[in-house]
């Protein structure tokens, strides 16, 4: 395990407040979030984070699967560091979808089937992704391609995220569980982490459409993000660069 794989487990298992941990719970949700359509602002997502309460006073009301959202993806952060020493498996993918729309007003629909793969077909960015009977077949494949690579790199995880994202296997979440993949198995090969933020949602959304012809899109966008979490690392303790490839 990396030092700084181990550095957040102990300032996680610590309750540290103010740390390199604290920070990355709180921008990896804000922003996976926001992609996504969530109301919540910054400091909100802080201040729930902080403080497990809500009231926001004057500010403006945010609908509550965004409240509920936001605590999960908390939930699902430690989920990711609890298993880090675990492969990357099917189980591990469901349980992240089951544990960030648990409680939700889409957990109470029956054809949503949180923890699991897909019941309806379902477009993204009006582009039509793999069919519900075609889900477990081609997710398979995904992880025989992923496994035949003994070595992972940016451009690996760049690559598995766009087939991942194409495939699209689950009802809603699909963004959110694949960046939380993208982080842990950066942690697990020793590549420098990093949190896709809302103010480049754009490229980052134009990486995928055009990963076939131009896959240095999102891995343009990838490394860029590298280098915001490597700053932090750096003010926090830059011994932890130690052993992290950047790329």
């Amino acid at each position: 395990m990396n030092k700084l794989t181990s550095f957040l487990i102990d300032e996680q298992q610590a309750s540290r407040k103010g740390g390199l941990y604290h920070k990355t719970q709180v921008q990896l949700a804000y922003n996976s979030n926001r992609i996504e359509g969530s109301k919540l602002t910054e400091d909100q997502t802080r201040y729930i984070f902080e403080t497990r309460t809500i009231g926001f006073k004057d500010q403006e009301a945010v609908p509550v699967d965004d409240i509920i959202e936001t605590t999960n993806h908390f939930v699902a952060f430690d989920y990711l560091l609890n298993t880090i020493n675990e492969p990357l498996t099917e189980k591990l993918i469901k349980e992240f979808h089951r544990i960030l729309k648990a409680s939700t007003l889409d957990a109470q629909k029956q054809y949503f089937n949180v923890g699991e793969y897909k019941k309806l077909a379902n477009e993204v960015g009006g582009h039509e992704t793999c069919k519900p009977e075609d889900v477990a077949r081609e997710m398979s494949n995904l992880f025989e391609w992923y496994n035949t690579h003994k070595e992972h790199s940016i451009h690996t995880l760049a690559e598995y995220h766009w087939r991942f994202e194409n495939i699209h296997p689950f009802q809603d979440g699909n963004g959110r569980v694949g960046r939380l993949i993208l982080f842990r198995e950066c942690l697990r090969n020793s590549i420098m982490p990093f949190v896709i933020d809302n103010q480049h949602k754009m490229f980052y959304y134009r990486g995928l459409a055009e990963f076939p012809q131009i896959p240095g899109f999102l891995i343009d966008t990838m490394q860029s993000a590298q280098d915001t979490y490597q700053s932090w690392i750096k003010y926090f303790n830059e011994d932890l660069l130690e052993g992290l490839k950047i790329e």
